[in-house]
């Protein structure tokens, strides 16, 4: 099987109606500095990041990478586009420093899925410079992550009662 996944092969989800693809995650992040989206898709996401004096690092006009990345896992949270997806790892490379002033053009793709899992491939260029390329692993859940129960209450409690020696 291929790794680059098809577009006919994303199921229509929630917040999908005919050709129109509404965000289903992430609404409440702040764009000013993860980046406006620009173009949403299924499986697929550009997002335009317009760097601000807030992001500078030095006094030369150097943006920290932390933007890049932010705007980079935003992107890919977006090309998955489920309620609650959650990135489980990355493996980026920052290619190119960005400066103040300039503006960061990023693509992300869904190419492989696998039950709950999607591998993300993003993008970014300022101009036609490539700046920043990486591969963000994905994990889709039931719940939120913050009100996942990971460890059910009676397993708990055995954790927590002593042992007798």
């Amino acid at each position: 099987m291929s790794e680059e996944i098809e577009q006919d092969e994303l199921e229509l989800e929630e917040g999908v109606e005919k050709d129109k693809v509404y965000l289903q995650t992430h609404q409440e992040v702040n764009t000013d500095l993860s980046g406006e989206i620009i173009t949403l898709e299924r499986g697929y996401v550009e997002v335009r990041l317009t760097t601000t004096p807030d992001m500078i690092a030095d006094n030369v006009g150097l943006i920290h990478g932390g933007f890049i990345f932010s705007a980079a896992d935003y992107a890919a949270m977006a090309a998955v586009n489920e309620r609650n997806v959650v990135l489980v790892a990355s493996d980026c490379q920052f290619l190119s420093p960005v400066k103040f002033h300039d503006e960061v053009n990023i693509i992300a793709r869904v190419r492989h899925k696998e039950g709950r899992k999607r591998n993300v491939h993003v993008t970014a260029h300022v101009l036609d410079i490539k700046v920043f390329e990486g591969e963000f692993k994905t994990v889709v859940t039931d719940k939120h992550v913050l009100k996942l129960k990971l460890l059910d209450r009676e397993e708990s409690e055995k954790v927590a009662e002593p042992k007798d020696s």
